[in-house]
Protein backbone atom coordinates (compact mmCIF):
# COMPACT_ATOMS: atom_id res chain seq x y z
CA UNK A 1 0.00 0.00 0.00
CA UNK A 2 2.71 2.17 1.00
CA UNK A 3 4.78 1.92 -2.22
CA UNK A 4 1.40 1.88 -4.37
CA UNK A 5 0.89 5.39 -2.59
CA UNK A 6 4.06 6.83 -3.62
CA UNK A 7 3.38 5.92 -6.98
CA UNK A 8 -0.04 7.39 -6.83
CA UNK A 9 1.30 10.30 -5.24
CA UNK A 10 3.74 11.04 -7.73
CA UNK A 11 1.21 11.12 -10.36
CA UNK A 12 -2.20 12.30 -9.32
CA UNK A 13 -1.39 15.60 -10.60
CA UNK A 14 -1.48 13.96 -14.72
CA UNK A 15 -3.80 11.37 -14.08
CA UNK A 16 -7.37 11.92 -15.86
CA UNK A 17 -10.78 10.87 -15.45
CA UNK A 18 -9.86 7.65 -17.59
CA UNK A 19 -6.63 6.39 -15.66
CA UNK A 20 -8.95 6.84 -11.94
CA UNK A 21 -11.58 4.62 -13.65
CA UNK A 22 -9.09 1.88 -14.53
CA UNK A 23 -7.60 1.76 -11.72
CA UNK A 24 -10.67 1.45 -9.55
CA UNK A 25 -11.63 -0.79 -11.64
CA UNK A 26 -8.33 -3.21 -11.36
CA UNK A 27 -8.56 -2.59 -7.50
CA UNK A 28 -12.61 -4.26 -7.56
CA UNK A 29 -11.09 -6.77 -9.90
CA UNK A 30 -8.70 -7.70 -7.44
CA UNK A 31 -10.98 -7.69 -4.59
CA UNK A 32 -13.37 -10.25 -6.30
CA UNK A 33 -10.04 -12.52 -7.58
CA UNK A 34 -8.73 -12.50 -4.02
CA UNK A 35 -12.43 -12.87 -2.10
CA UNK A 36 -12.58 -16.27 -4.46
CA UNK A 37 -9.02 -17.33 -3.60
CA UNK A 38 -10.05 -16.75 0.57
CA UNK A 39 -12.82 -18.37 0.48
CA UNK A 40 -11.23 -21.59 -1.70
CA UNK A 41 -8.27 -22.01 0.71
CA UNK A 42 -10.10 -21.26 3.58
CA UNK A 43 -12.82 -24.26 2.77
CA UNK A 44 -9.77 -26.19 1.88
CA UNK A 45 -7.87 -25.51 5.07
CA UNK A 46 -10.68 -26.02 6.94
CA UNK A 47 -11.73 -29.57 5.56
CA UNK A 48 -8.09 -30.56 6.47
CA UNK A 49 -8.42 -29.59 9.95
CA UNK A 50 -11.38 -31.93 9.82
CA UNK A 51 -9.76 -34.59 8.84
CA UNK A 52 -6.81 -34.31 10.54
CA UNK A 53 -9.75 -34.01 14.08
CA UNK A 54 -11.57 -37.03 12.65
CA UNK A 55 -8.32 -39.33 12.15
CA UNK A 56 -7.11 -38.31 16.15
CA UNK A 57 -10.73 -39.55 17.25
CA UNK A 58 -10.72 -42.79 14.29
CA UNK A 59 -7.31 -43.85 15.75
CA UNK A 60 -8.31 -43.40 19.58
CA UNK A 61 -10.91 -45.36 19.42
CA UNK A 62 -9.71 -48.67 17.21
CA UNK A 63 -6.90 -48.35 20.18
CA UNK A 64 -9.91 -48.37 22.55
CA UNK A 65 -11.88 -51.76 21.22
CA UNK A 66 -8.29 -53.54 20.77
CA UNK A 67 -8.23 -52.94 24.34
CA UNK A 68 -11.55 -54.14 25.41
CA UNK A 69 -10.77 -57.01 22.84
CA UNK A 70 -7.67 -58.33 25.09
CA UNK A 71 -10.53 -59.79 27.43
CA UNK A 72 -11.49 -62.71 24.71
CA UNK A 73 -8.02 -63.56 24.83
CA UNK A 74 -6.42 -66.08 26.72
CA UNK A 75 -4.72 -65.38 30.11
CA UNK A 76 -1.01 -66.44 29.14
CA UNK A 77 -1.50 -63.80 26.72
CA UNK A 78 -3.94 -61.11 27.92
CA UNK A 79 -0.95 -59.23 30.17
CA UNK A 80 1.60 -58.98 27.03
CA UNK A 81 -1.21 -57.36 25.00
CA UNK A 82 -2.20 -55.16 27.12
CA UNK A 83 0.88 -54.21 28.46
CA UNK A 84 2.03 -53.70 24.66
CA UNK A 85 -0.85 -51.38 24.03
CA UNK A 86 0.04 -49.28 26.31
CA UNK A 87 3.34 -48.85 24.83
CA UNK A 88 1.91 -48.57 21.96
CA UNK A 89 -1.13 -45.82 22.81
CA UNK A 90 2.04 -43.76 24.73
CA UNK A 91 4.10 -43.60 21.63
CA UNK A 92 0.86 -42.26 19.40
CA UNK A 93 0.05 -39.94 22.03
CA UNK A 94 3.91 -38.42 22.06
CA UNK A 95 3.71 -38.23 18.04
CA UNK A 96 0.79 -35.67 18.95
CA UNK A 97 3.36 -32.96 20.43
CA UNK A 98 6.09 -33.22 17.73
CA UNK A 99 5.99 -30.97 15.22
CA UNK A 100 4.97 -31.90 11.68
CA UNK A 101 8.25 -30.03 10.34
CA UNK A 102 10.15 -32.59 12.61
CA UNK A 103 10.52 -35.19 9.78
CA UNK A 104 13.11 -37.01 11.59
CA UNK A 105 10.90 -37.49 14.89
CA UNK A 106 7.96 -38.26 13.16
CA UNK A 107 9.72 -41.16 11.53
CA UNK A 108 11.60 -42.53 14.48
CA UNK A 109 8.53 -42.54 16.59
CA UNK A 110 6.71 -44.19 13.43
CA UNK A 111 9.06 -46.80 13.70
CA UNK A 112 8.83 -47.49 17.12
CA UNK A 113 4.89 -47.73 17.06
CA UNK A 114 5.03 -50.21 14.02
CA UNK A 115 8.08 -51.93 15.59
CA UNK A 116 5.25 -52.54 18.58
CA UNK A 117 2.59 -53.41 16.65
CA UNK A 118 4.64 -56.22 14.71
CA UNK A 119 4.96 -57.58 18.13
CA UNK A 120 1.25 -57.45 19.05
CA UNK A 121 -0.22 -58.67 15.57
CA UNK A 122 2.41 -61.84 16.96
CA UNK A 123 0.70 -62.45 20.15
CA UNK A 124 -2.55 -61.99 18.09
CA UNK A 125 -1.59 -64.46 15.61
CA UNK A 126 -0.22 -66.98 18.10
CA UNK A 127 -3.64 -66.97 19.96
CA UNK A 128 -5.85 -67.05 16.96
CA UNK A 129 -4.04 -70.19 15.74
CA UNK A 130 -4.53 -71.54 19.20
CA UNK A 131 -8.28 -71.13 19.78
CA UNK A 132 -8.79 -71.18 16.33
CA UNK A 133 -12.65 -69.31 16.89
CA UNK A 134 -14.07 -65.97 15.82
CA UNK A 135 -13.43 -65.08 19.35
CA UNK A 136 -9.70 -64.99 18.64
CA UNK A 137 -10.50 -63.78 15.49
CA UNK A 138 -12.36 -60.39 16.38
CA UNK A 139 -9.06 -59.43 18.70
CA UNK A 140 -6.78 -59.37 15.31
CA UNK A 141 -9.62 -57.54 13.52
CA UNK A 142 -8.99 -54.75 15.74
CA UNK A 143 -5.86 -54.71 15.35
CA UNK A 144 -5.88 -54.23 11.82
CA UNK A 145 -8.26 -51.47 12.32
CA UNK A 146 -5.80 -49.63 14.62
CA UNK A 147 -2.89 -49.97 11.74
CA UNK A 148 -5.42 -48.81 9.24
CA UNK A 149 -6.07 -45.76 11.75
CA UNK A 150 -2.35 -44.68 12.33
CA UNK A 151 -1.55 -44.65 8.83
CA UNK A 152 -4.75 -42.38 8.03
CA UNK A 153 -3.54 -40.19 10.88
CA UNK A 154 0.11 -40.15 9.60
CA UNK A 155 -0.75 -39.27 6.50
CA UNK A 156 -3.58 -36.59 7.43
CA UNK A 157 -0.44 -34.30 8.74
CA UNK A 158 1.19 -34.48 5.32
CA UNK A 159 -1.81 -32.81 3.64
CA UNK A 160 -1.94 -28.80 2.91
CA UNK A 161 -3.26 -26.37 0.75
CA UNK A 162 -1.05 -26.69 -2.24
CA UNK A 163 1.90 -24.18 -2.39
CA UNK A 164 1.21 -22.59 -5.77
CA UNK A 165 -2.07 -22.05 -4.38
CA UNK A 166 -0.83 -20.33 -0.94
CA UNK A 167 1.78 -18.39 -3.18
CA UNK A 168 -0.76 -17.28 -5.60
CA UNK A 169 -3.18 -15.96 -2.22
CA UNK A 170 -0.21 -14.18 -1.42
CA UNK A 171 0.66 -12.44 -4.55
CA UNK A 172 -2.82 -11.10 -5.32
CA UNK A 173 -3.14 -9.82 -1.65
CA UNK A 174 0.21 -7.96 -2.09
CA UNK A 175 -1.07 -6.97 -5.79
CA UNK A 176 -3.82 -5.89 -3.95
CA UNK A 177 -2.14 -3.83 -1.52
CA UNK A 178 -0.27 -2.11 -3.89
CA UNK A 179 -3.51 -0.99 -6.07
CA UNK A 180 -5.73 0.25 -3.27
CA UNK A 181 -2.73 2.87 -2.32
CA UNK A 182 -2.48 3.61 -5.69
CA UNK A 183 -6.04 4.23 -6.59
CA UNK A 184 -6.65 6.13 -3.38
CA UNK A 185 -3.60 8.73 -3.86
CA UNK A 186 -4.04 8.99 -7.93
CA UNK A 187 -7.31 10.97 -6.66
CA UNK A 188 -5.43 12.82 -4.11
CA UNK A 189 -7.69 11.08 -1.29
CA UNK A 190 -5.57 9.68 2.11
CA UNK A 191 -6.36 5.82 2.68
CA UNK A 192 -9.48 6.40 5.32
CA UNK A 193 -9.99 3.92 8.41
CA UNK A 194 -12.01 1.60 6.25
CA UNK A 195 -9.05 0.64 3.56
CA UNK A 196 -7.09 -0.64 6.75
CA UNK A 197 -9.90 -2.45 8.59
CA UNK A 198 -10.38 -4.48 5.09
CA UNK A 199 -6.59 -4.82 5.05
CA UNK A 200 -6.46 -5.94 8.63
CA UNK A 201 -9.07 -8.14 7.76
CA UNK A 202 -7.28 -9.47 5.19
CA UNK A 203 -4.54 -9.96 7.64
CA UNK A 204 -6.36 -11.90 9.90
CA UNK A 205 -8.25 -14.01 7.64
CA UNK A 206 -4.47 -15.00 5.27
CA UNK A 207 -3.09 -16.03 9.32
CA UNK A 208 -6.54 -18.02 9.92
CA UNK A 209 -6.03 -20.45 7.04
CA UNK A 210 -2.41 -21.11 7.22
CA UNK A 211 -2.77 -22.14 11.45
CA UNK A 212 -6.01 -23.90 10.19
CA UNK A 213 -3.59 -25.42 7.32
CA UNK A 214 -0.26 -26.05 9.49
CA UNK A 215 -0.88 -28.92 12.27
CA UNK A 216 0.78 -28.63 15.77
CA UNK A 217 1.86 -25.18 15.28
CA UNK A 218 -0.04 -21.78 15.81
CA UNK A 219 -2.75 -20.79 17.88
CA UNK A 220 -5.43 -23.28 16.32
CA UNK A 221 -4.28 -27.09 17.31
CA UNK A 222 -6.30 -30.45 16.75
CA UNK A 223 -7.80 -31.54 19.80
CA UNK A 224 -5.57 -34.81 21.43
CA UNK A 225 -8.38 -35.39 24.51
CA UNK A 226 -9.86 -38.17 22.88
CA UNK A 227 -6.64 -40.00 22.38
CA UNK A 228 -5.15 -38.53 25.82
CA UNK A 229 -8.42 -40.02 27.65
CA UNK A 230 -8.09 -43.93 25.65
CA UNK A 231 -4.59 -43.97 27.21
CA UNK A 232 -5.54 -42.91 30.54
CA UNK A 233 -8.10 -44.73 30.65
CA UNK A 234 -5.63 -47.59 29.42
CA UNK A 235 -3.08 -47.32 32.47
CA UNK A 236 -5.60 -46.72 35.11
CA UNK A 237 -6.78 -50.67 33.91
CA UNK A 238 -3.53 -52.56 35.43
Amino acid sequence: MWLGGAIGRRRHVTANGDSKSQANAVQGSLLGLLALLLGFTFSLSLGRYDQRSAAVVLEANAIGTAWLRTDLIGDERREEARTLLREYGAIRLESATVAASDQEERAHLLAEAEEVFGRLWRVAAVEAREMGNPVAMSFAASLNDMIDALATRDAAIDRHVPELVLILLFGTFILLGGVVGYSTWISNIRPGVPVYAMMILIVVLVFLIMDLDRPRRGLIAVDQSKLVATVAAMDLDR
